[in-house]
């Protein structure tokens, strides 16, 4: 990989490991099965909090003064009858910084709070918490934004598989791509980087369609209706995270299709849930665009507001793909 942007790649990459390793303790020790239920409701654990306690820590550390706009703040951990989460927070940041207090924590975890500037960071420290409580999958995602443009990104998916067409069962995966730089897959370590690319397929009936697996995050009935357009016959691939976004840029799926559901029509998606992985995407040869065929716009706030659905393709298929969504649209 070139040496422009040599440092934002370097820190983004010992900041995802960093959180990778605490989220699978807290998997390994089940205590992720603890969990705050914010506002709305979604589930937010303690590896939610301290994957993005460490990740802004090390980001601030590098960068001073790159703002941080990130999913989670510290006021529903910071009440009192939640001191003993904060407390296990802490004592999974301390693995990476002894002697870290409660008070630190919330700091850092509100280091996220910032405002969209002309270049900062978007962060998810995990990407598909439910997945995470289910023991399946999960992304830890972060992205450098600059001028509206994703310039870096990067994936932790500690779930997934390493390397299928070897028959290999070992998991974690890493997944960094730099602008005009290429998509790179490390283990989750760190180790073992190979260039990846997106599938040559370009035949609508032999592509491989992947999709949220909750439904609430996604149209699965318009899906299906998509795939028969398409005369794709085989059964989708679903999963959470933006792991999604992985599996495209190295080949397994050709077609990501993110509609908002029925039940929420006007959603407009997070920029950190789809930074990290458009870029992914991106690097690796494919495209990645609104449903409308609209190139996704940054520049809004912590959502994408110009933009409806997502799709990303090998990029072969793009315009095949925007062609059969647009008569099923709502």
């Amino acid at each position: 990989m070139s040496n422009l942007y040599q440092q934002e790649k370097e820190t983004i990459i010992r900041a995802v490991i960093a959180a990778s390793i605490l989220t699978g303790s807290i998997q390994n020790d089940l205590t992720g099965k603890r969990s705050i239920q914010k506002e709305d409701r979604t589930p937010v654990t303690i590896a939610d909090y301290g994957s993005q306690a460490v990740i802004c820590k090390i980001l601030n550390d590098a960068f001073p003064d790159d703002p941080i706009v990130a999913e989670e703040d510290s006021r529903e951990l910071s009440k009192p009858e939640h001191a003993e989460i904060l407390s296990q927070v802490t004592h999974y940041v301390s693995v990476s910084f002894p002697r870290v207090s409660p008070r630190e924590v919330c700091q850092w975890i509100d280091l996220g709070s910032a405002f969209i500037s002309r270049r900062f960071w978007a962060l998810d420290p995990i990407d598909g918490t439910k997945g995470f409580l289910r023991g399946d999958q999960y992304a830890i995602a972060l992205a450098l934004i600059e001028e509206g443009t994703v310039s870096v990104g990067a994936l932790a998916c500690p779930n997934i598989i390493l390397n299928t067409n070897g028959g290999g069962k070992s998991r974690g995966g890493l997944f960094v791509a730099a602008r005009g730089q290429g998509a790179v897959q490390f283990d989750i370590g760190g180790n073992s980087g190979r260039k990846i690319i997106v599938s040559k397929v370009n035949s609508p009936p032999q592509a491989l369609l992947t999709e949220s697996l909750e439904s609430a995050h996604s149209d699965h009935q318009l899906n299906l209706e998509l795939a028969k357009k398409l005369g794709i016959s085989r059964p989708s691939i679903r999963m959470d995270s933006q792991a999604k976004y992985a599996i495209l840029a190295r080949g397994e799926a050709s077609i990501y299709v993110r509609i908002p559901s029925p039940q929420t029509p006007d959603y407009r998606e997070k920029i950190w849930d789809h930074a990290a992985g458009s870029i992914l995407v991106e690097e690796a040869g494919g495209r990645v665009t609104d449903a409308l065929d609209r190139a996704l716009d940054f520049t809004c706030g912590k959502r994408l507001e110009n933009n409806y659905g997502i799709l990303a393709t090998n990029g072969r298929l793009h315009r095949t793909v925007v062609n059969a969504l647009g008569p099923l649209l709502p």
